[in-house]
């Protein structure tokens, strides 16, 4: 729920004013005069006393209102009432609960009448969803140490609802967090929680996965600690669904890319709210406050801006805004100073804010001068007044030697670039590309390729697959040095962070660009081991780019997937299928081979601009040899090797997909085991394939132990 439009709820009928359920009569008592009655003279014809089932005793054995029976059943599924003894042999026995407060083992303590009272006020919340209200009447009751259970009662009634009401009671705890429940409550509420989870699951199926959420949803609206699950994973036993619910918060919610923004708008939170709109009332703010001083009603902005997960970005526009404009220092340093006293912005996001800002503190320099000297003096002075932790920023050093460009010119080269790959994505000729890029950079600067590569593949993210496959053909064409391709990439990865706050998907897509550079042989595989010494942290969303980039790698036949992923067909031809290319190799090895020129054949190859899929030629003419025992496509195997044409790797991958299909292959030729052998031993001695190069007797190729 959305407060900034300041609508507030009439407030409800207080709970001193609803009627107290003792008025009401169970008309199944055995007092009620209709049901004295009915038990004298039936409600059939007959004897009054014929197919009566009710015991003739003067006790009512049946289960009592709610299910929770009497003697002989077995109790309300989730009755918290500790009434009863406690018996240290029981099985379920538990040390902890006798440290609860032992007025709430008696049947009329003050737990018990505040039980009750709860339960009604989480059901005016549903049926009013006003906070204010709801505040106030768990203000009123007056028992601060039971907040814990409100806690439980309000999350476990929701967990059996819609999303709805699922959004409400995030929203509500969120709002209650510190002011009326304190943060131990809220730890021990979620405790309580996770305990029941083996009972929540028989009535709620889908326990593990809302709970899950819920947990996953405190953590991130900075209501629970990320300790939290770490501690209860230790404190639960192994084979109750607590762990399950652990684990799931952990492994699929808290460690998915750009987790809050999903999480957060997982029950439709937020959906009429978007980044840019959070963005826009962000700016104002600061703005106001700039103009009018007033913290106070700043802060209270920021809180019901209600993400508390992007309060890096409060941090960020501030220190910029102030590094623009010097006489806002003062009210703006001030704002940020208190709202991280008060716990409004945790250090975490007052930390984030600032290294986005020394990420991006070259380009800021570009607009601001000193730019570099006046964020030292920021930090300098956060850090002295206690609200920064200085050391927990990554170090800023002077000027790195590879951004030493005159300013001047890299941000002319960037509004030319811009121009440049705008035009391309609308003509799609590469060799005009090729010439304005000679004639902008004739000196062939390193650092202005590596912003080429950049603002290439930033500007197509932000479009359709279409331009994507063309961003990735035309890095592919270009004849930068490699290190200019993996300066690129790690300033993209450097900004991923910044860059995903417009493009949500930008891991997926960052990823897929990586992973299409290898397989295009435009890097190399051990340049992601490069790349990845530059990343910002373990942590950091570049991190996951480059992780989820080796995956794709990894996977079976990932060179003909990574090549399809935006639709294309790996050159500037879109749209070629892969049986087309295997049916052009086909077609230019039997050319070759009927009388055709090693110089020939081997620029038809070089013409599909497909290098990744060379192991098809190495296969095709390695099983043409084996069938035909002619020596020609042997030949031009080597004068592809020996020209660089054919990698190594793609050596490998050829002989590995042989290997593979030697059963088939020896129904036609019966010594086929043989003559691979033969071979594989031959490219060896040749420099082909690597020495650590074998193949199982079943024809299962082994490289450095394991199929690539």
């Amino acid at each position: 729920m959305d407060l900034s439009d300041g609508h507030i709820s009439p407030r409800p009928q207080g709970l001193q004013d609803l009627p107290s359920p003792q008025r009401h009569q169970d008309p199944r008592s055995p007092q009620d005069p209709q049901r004295v009655i009915l038990a004298k003279h039936g409600s059939g014809k007959g004897s009054p006393l014929k197919n009566d089932r009710h015991s003739q005793s003067g006790i009512d054995g049946r289960p009592k209102k709610g299910g929770s029976g009497g003697k002989g059943t077995w109790g309300g599924l989730l009755d918290t009432d500790d009434s009863h003894a406690l018996d240290p042999n029981d099985p379920n026995y538990t040390s902890t609960e006798e440290n609860e407060p032992s007025s709430a083992k008696k049947s009329s303590s003050p737990f018990v009448e505040y039980r009750k009272k709860v339960a009604v006020i989480v059901e005016e919340y549903f049926s009013t969803d006003d906070i204010i209200s709801t505040a106030n009447e768990l203000r009123e009751l007056g028992m601060p140490s039971y907040n814990y259970y409100f806690v439980k009662k309000l999350v476990s009634m929701a967990m059996d609802r819609h999303d709805k009401e699922k959004e409400m009671a995030a929203v509500l705890l969120s709002s209650l967090y510190a002011d009326i429940i304190d943060p131990p409550q809220v730890y021990k509420g979620f405790s309580k929680l996770v305990e029941s989870a083996d009972d929540l699951i028989v009535d709620i199926p889908d326990t593990v996965d809302v709970l899950a959420l819920f947990i996953s949803r405190a953590v991130v609206d900075d209501i629970l600690p990320p300790a939290f699950l770490t501690k209860e994973m230790t404190s639960l036993p192994k084979d109750s669904k607590g762990v399950d619910v652990i684990r799931r918060a952990g492994k699929n919610y808290l460690s998915a890319p750009l987790h809050a923004e999903i999480i957060e708008r997982r029950w439709g939170g937020s959906r009429n709210k978007t980044v840019e709109d959070v963005k826009d009332q962000i700016n104002n703010l600061l703005i106001e406050c700039v103009v009018s001083g007033d913290k106070k009603e700043a802060c209270r902005c920021i809180k019901d801006l209600n993400v508390p997960f992007f309060h890096h970005e409060i941090v960020k526009r501030a220190i910029i805004m102030t590094m623009e404009k010097w006489q806002s220092e003062d009210r703006l340093l001030d704002l940020l100073k208190t709202a991280a006293e008060e716990g409004l912005i945790n250090s975490s996001q007052i930390s984030k804010g600032f290294g986005r800002i020394i990420d991006t503190v070259d380009d800021l320099s570009l607009d601001i001068p000193n730019a570099r000297r006046n964020l030292q003096s920021l930090i300098s002075k956060a850090a002295s007044e206690g609200w920064l932790c200085a050391s927990s920023l990554k170090s800023l050093s002077s000027e790195p030697e590879k951004r030493a460009l005159e300013d001047s010119a890299a941000k002319a080269f960037k509004v030319k670039a811009q121009s440049m790959i705008q035009e391309y994505f609308l003509s799609g000729d590469i060799s005009e590309v090729c010439c304005c890029l000679e004639s902008e950079n004739g000196s062939s600067s390193s650092d202005l390729n590596a912003i080429f590569v950049k603002k290439l593949i930033t500007l197509s993210m932000d479009r359709k697959n279409r331009e994507k496959e063309m961003a990735s053909v035309l890095l592919s064409s270009l004849c930068f040095p490699a290190d200019d391709m993996v300066n690129g990439f790690v300033m993209l990865i450097e900004s991923a962070d910044d860059t995903a706050l417009d493009i949500p998907v930008v891991v997926e897509d960052l990823a897929l660009f990586l992973a299409r550079a290898v397989v295009d042989e435009v890097l190399a595989p051990f340049h992601l081991d490069e790349i990845g010494s530059q990343c910002l942290g373990p942590d950091s969303i570049g991190n996951k780019v480059l992780q989820m980039a080796k995956s794709l790698l990894k996977a079976r036949l990932s060179g003909e997937r990574i090549l399809r992923c935006w639709g294309g067909g790996g050159s500037s031809r879109n749209g070629w299928a892969i049986e087309d290319i295997k049916d052009k190799i086909g077609k230019l090895l039997e050319e070759f081979e009927s009388g055709g020129d090693k110089r020939e054949a081997c620029r038809c190859i070089k013409e599909l601009s497909m290098p990744f899929f060379h192991h098809e030629v190495v296969k095709k003419s390695l099983v043409t040899v084996m069938e035909k025992k002619n020596g020609r496509l042997w030949g031009l195997l080597g004068e592809c090797f020996s020209t660089g044409l054919i990698t190594m790797n793609q050596m490998m991958k050829g002989f590995g997909r042989v290997a593979e299909s030697l059963d088939d292959l020896s129904l036609d030729v019966p010594d086929a085991g043989k003559q691979f052998t033969h071979y594989v031993e031959q490219a060896k001695d040749e420099g082909w394939l690597d020495l650590s190069f074998s193949f199982t007797r079943s024809g299962h190729p082994v490289e450095n132990g394991f199929w690539p």
